[in-house]
């Protein structure tokens, strides 16, 4: 990473953040499927952490998955995300977060049979991203 971790009360977060941005990026909700801004988005770019504004992922690494939600292959740095094993809700998924700052993209998925170079399937909430176009 090449910013500073970032380390906020929850009080600053609620300060910075949508009442909606902050149930997702801080108490791990979960947008409704096919309601984010950037699901079908086909812009080039990177899209960034709403919260930190560290790079995630890259407009190259996105397909369509036809889940709901902006599906990306692969995140632009590894270190960038954190994998979480996640037991809510009855199932076993793999949570995706910032890094940098804590905050929750969404989940991982790996072998669903898409044709990617990995095979994994990072479902992110449009909410908990920006998108900066390349110029």
């Amino acid at each position: 990473m090449t910013q500073p971790k970032v380390v906020k009360t929850e009080q600053e977060w609620r300060q910075q953040l949508t009442p909606a941005e902050y149930h997702v990026l801080r108490e791990s909700g979960t947008e409704r499927a096919f309601t984010g801004e950037y699901t079908d988005t086909k812009t080039a770019g990177v899209y960034r952490c709403r919260a930190c504004g560290i790079e995630l992922f890259r407009s190259d690494t996105k397909f369509e998955s036809h889940c709901g939600w902006p599906s990306f292959y692969a995140p632009s740095d590894a270190q960038n995300v954190v994998l979480i094993e996640d037991r809510t809700l009855g199932m076993r998924r793999v949570e995706v977060r910032c890094a940098n700052c804590d905050s929750h993209l969404g989940h991982v998925f790996h072998g669903e049979g898409y044709a990617t170079p990995t095979d994994d399937r990072y479902c992110i909430n449009s909410i908990s991203l920006t998108l900066e176009p390349t110029q």
